[in-house]
């Protein structure tokens, strides 16, 4: 097992550590090895002196536990019934001889005799050889606080540990293999050049837009699974519970494999729920959990700095730091968003307590970025208590950086610095931030609670974006801006050709819309939320404040309906109301002239079952026509 992190971490502790250590492991193991029928010998408290005093503190101790095939589990580290007894014996026989080796060295084993001496989990007499394979006694109940510390002291050091994987060269040239990294770094490229020539003072860097292109690669490439089409007649299946890992499964990390049944043939198609990010380089298949660990893979295999972020509400992505603008930025893989940490506490309705940043030099408790309500947060963090979770965290870096260089620290602590004062003022939730969650299916997401922000303004209420003149605008007297659906990027061509990514970054307000693209069609457009029987989009221009006024307005808008599904264009400017097709042609409106300000709203509604919703489309557009645009405006001005 020369290649196990975990063992060699284990083995880099002093010799006194590692024989207490060591000793408690084999026991763990070998009541498993003799008693492989007894429930009792399966599960380790968490909260139980000898496993909080002796495996904890140790490094690597708890990470061989979890790679002989341990789980965590609410208050125990558990070894399934699936979990494979091989693998189990690989590492304890790793680590028995490693331990032989070194006490027929002849070193101390005193502090190996005090632990026979203590109450422990494995047995009373400890002292002896003997009594390595004697059963584990059930330990008694410890008071809650400790059990809640003690579990979340095992998660913290479970995915500090994991986020190593992401720094395994071998696995990240593998990665680089699977995407197509000169055409993302290309194309990054391009649209730095642009936004530079657009805006001279643009302060954005490659790596911001690296990113960019790797979250829309990643989200064309990867596929959200809810549940798998029937292995056998390809119709739909449901999760039906748990099925046995093969040691195939095992050996990619995946410890829970799902049971999606077919009523039609009878038949369970298996869905292995993969924690190696190499495995899902292949498979490119999951939820949340596998997306964020293969995209963080993903953005390390690209030169970006990279965090695995951990929510307590059950959710993960990603952070990048970008060096331009000296910060970190969200970057969640499953909506292809980036920049919108409010998304799930205002958009998703989230009620926040925990979210933890890992990578390869620290952990950072983030959960002030992602939340606009900081006393609110407060009150739902109790599992731990404040002091302790400061002095655990200070605690892991600590022993991380030991190898690292004094600049590197130096680096590390003014980032941090410069987070904590960030964290200080919770920002205001921008446009982009505002909608519900759009990956997975409407049940799953209605189950959980993340289609609309609860306690928040709806999207219909919250104001967004304004479009007002620029100084170039208002010299040349002009404003046109265009978007491209299949870009998913509008253009603004009277002010340098400055582009503006995602579709909602410039809606005045939307309800009950997203984007929906169609993998196996190659289409993309904007549609009405699953479920919803209306949905409605808008987009505002004013110019009162630059003392000018309409003096026409050109606009074409491409829609298109299916069955009985439809879809109404109308032009607000005042009291006028105008409406107009949106065939795809350019009209001129004449009845804004003379107006300082109007709005351009699309009505969805209408279709037939349960697809109603996919019925009424604007901006359908294929993803091969990258030059085309789905919706333009001219608008003439002239003084008041």
């Amino acid at each position: 097992m020369s290649g196990s992190p975990a063992v060699t971490a284990l083995f880099e502790n002093s010799n006194e550590e590692f024989l207490d250590a060591s000793k408690l492991l084999l026991t763990y193991a070998d009541n498993i090895i003799r008693y492989p029928n007894e429930e009792k010998y399966r599960s380790i408290r968490i909260g139980n002196p000898t496993f909080s005093t002796k495996l904890l503190p140790i490094k690597g101790a708890v990470e061989c536990l979890f790679e002989m095939g341990f789980e965590e589990a609410e208050t125990h580290l558990v070894f399934p019934k699936s979990a494979s007894v091989e693998q189990l014996k690989l590492i304890r026989e790793t680590i028995a001889a490693e331990r032989d080796q070194r006490l027929r060295g002849g070193q101390s084993v005193q502090s190996s005799a005090q632990a026979a001496a203590a109450p422990s989990s494995a047995s009373a007499s400890e002292g002896s050889a003997a009594a390595l394979s004697q059963p584990v006694t059930p330990p008694a109940a410890q008071p809650s606080s400790l059990e809640s510390s003690m579990s979340f002291f095992v998660t913290l050091q479970s995915n500090f540990q994991h986020v190593m994987q992401y720094e395994n060269l071998e696995l990240q040239q593998k990665a680089r293999n699977h995407i197509p990294h000169q055409q993302i770094s290309s194309t990054a490229e391009h649209r730095l050049k642009e936004a530079k020539q657009a805006d001279s003072g643009c302060k954005l860097g490659i790596e911001d837009f690296l990113v960019l292109e790797l979250l829309s690669w990643f989200k064309k490439d990867f596929s959200w699974v809810d549940s798998l089409p029937c292995s056998h007649c390809g119709g739909s299946t449901q999760n039906s519970g748990s099925l046995s890992a093969t040691p195939d499964d095992l050996r990619w990390g995946a410890q829970r494999v799902e049971n999606h049944y077919c009523q039609s043939c009878k038949l369970s198609t298996r869905f292995p729920r993969y924690n190696n990010p190499e495995k899902l380089l292949e498979t490119r298949r999951g939820r949340c959990g596998e997306w964020a660990n293969c995209f963080t893979l993903c953005c390390r295999a690209m030169g970006l700095e990279a965090r695995y972020v951990w929510d307590s509400t059950d959710h993960v992505w990603t952070e990048i730091y970008s060096p331009s603008q000296r910060r970190w930025l969200h970057c969640d893989p499953c909506e292809n968003a980036c920049d919108k940490p409010l998304l799930y506490e205002v958009g998703w309705g989230k009620k926040l307590a925990y979210i933890l940043a890992f990578s390869k030099d620290q952990v950072v408790d983030v959960t002030w970025r992602y939340s606009c309500k900081h006393p609110e947060v407060l009150t739902r963090r109790t599992r731990v208590q404040e002091a302790w979770l400061l002095h655990t965290i200070n605690g892991l870096n600590a022993s991380r950086q030991q190898a690292l260089s004094p600049e590197r620290k130096k680096e590390l602590t003014e980032r941090l610095l410069v987070e904590l004062v960030e964290f200080i003022s919770p920002k205001k939730p921008k446009a982009g931030e505002l909608g519900g969650r759009n990956s997975g299916s409407l049940a799953w997401r209605l189950a959980r609670g993340e289609t609309r922000g609860a306690d928040t303004e709806t999207p219909a209420q919250a104001a967004g974006f304004v479009f007002t003149p620029t100084d170039e605008e208002k010299s040349n007297r002009l404003l046109h801006v265009r978007y491209s659906s299949s870009k998913d990027q509008y253009c603004r061509v009277s002010n340098n050709g400055e582009v503006i990514q995602s579709w909602d970054q410039c809606v005045w307000r939307k309800e009950s819309v997203f984007r929906k693209l169609e993998e196996d069609w190659q289409m993309v457009y904007l549609a009405r939320t699953e479920g919803s029987s209306q949905g409605k989009i808008s987009w505002k221009f004013d110019f009162t404040s630059a003392g000018l006024k309409i003096k026409s307005v050109s606009i074409m808008a491409s829609s298109q309906t299916f069955h009985s599904g439809r879809v109404c264009w109308h032009v607000h400017a005042g009291l006028i109301t105008s409406e107009f097709s949106g065939d795809g042609k350019m009209q001129s409106l004449q009845s804004l002239s003379g107006s300082s300000e109007f709005t351009v709203v699309a009505g969805l509604s209408g279709g037939e079952g349960d697809a109603s919703w996919q019925h009424s489309q604007l901006f359908r557009q294929s993803l091969k026509e990258m030059e085309e645009s789905s919706f333009e405006i001219f608008v003439h001005l002239e003084e008041a």
